[in-house]
């Protein structure tokens, strides 16, 4: 049985792409601005389409702009929404890349953190299949830390927040089910690098 460890290559990136992670190009993505600050933070969001089941195939659907609106009655409320991540990290803890890490992904919206505005021009994003609320596996976690640990072996990578942290009061992502103490404790890194409301404790069931 090949497991996480196996599977995960000693010398990671191709250029801007993981190895270790499914590519799937989207075309949703951008330049980062010329003279920016670097690539210094990490956000870390949850999604699952429809809401809550997962699985599906929608959520890389919805990145590569082949999405179905007429699949399911919640697509009409996005229909023609444009966005993409770097990454996106399933139940089974398996990681797919939609956009070369060096380049601006469409997954922060408005958003301001760390006294910078538009935290798409210097971040990477992560998504974890999930719903706000509820858990996230074991498995993701551990495939998170990794990637996070990789990432900032390639860019000066100083925050980790989520969603939430980075547009409060517009979205709400990976919410409370999230466990921060649990990505602290794998990466091992500052507590001062994460988020000061981040919660930790455990779970709710998921």
């Amino acid at each position: 049985m090949t497991t996480l460890d196996d599977a995960w290559p000693a010398d990671p990136w191709e250029g801007g792409w993981h190895r270790a992670a499914h590519r799937l190009e989207s075309p949703n993505h951008g330049v980062r601005p010329e003279g920016g600050q670097g690539v210094d933070l990490i956000v870390v969001h949850s999604i699952s389409l429809p809401p809550g089941e997962f699985g599906t195939g929608a959520v890389q659907q919805l990145f590569t702009n082949t999405l179905d609106w007429n699949a399911h009655p919640y697509y009409q409320g996005i229909r023609g929404l444009q966005v993409s991540a770097h990454f996106f990290i399933d139940r089974m803890g398996v990681p797919w890349q939609f956009v070369n890490c060096d380049l601006r992904a469409w997954h922060a919206g408005q958003s301001f953190y760390r006294g910078r505005a538009q935290c798409n021009d210097d971040s990477i994003g992560i998504e974890l299949e999930g719903l706000e609320g509820l858990g996230f596996e074991a498995a993701q976690y551990q495939t998170l830390a990794r990637l996070c640990q990789d990432i900032a072996r390639r860019y000066p990578i100083a925050h980790v927040a989520g969603h939430e942290h980075i547009a409060p009061g517009r979205k709400q992502d990976p919410g409370p089910g999230f466990d921060w103490a649990v990505l602290q404790k794998a990466l091992d890194w500052s507590r001062h690098q994460f988020p000061p409301a981040a919660p930790s404790g455990t779970p709710p069931p998921h």
